[in-house]
């Protein structure tokens, strides 16, 4: 529970969600990596894996 109310807090807060949430779409695959850097691209996510 608190991994998703911590996606929950950075999706309603952070711009890179707003495109996203217009779209009706819940912004997952994504990775936060140290609070700071947001990536949606599942190639580029795979890659830090």
């Amino acid at each position: 529970m608190l991994n998703l109310k911590k996606f929950l807090k950075y999706r309603d807060t952070r711009p890179e969600f707003d495109e996203i949430k217009e779209a009706g779409r819940v912004g997952l695959p994504c990775i936060v990596i140290d609070g700071e850097k947001i990536i949606f691209d599942v190639k580029e996510i795979l890659t830090l894996l």
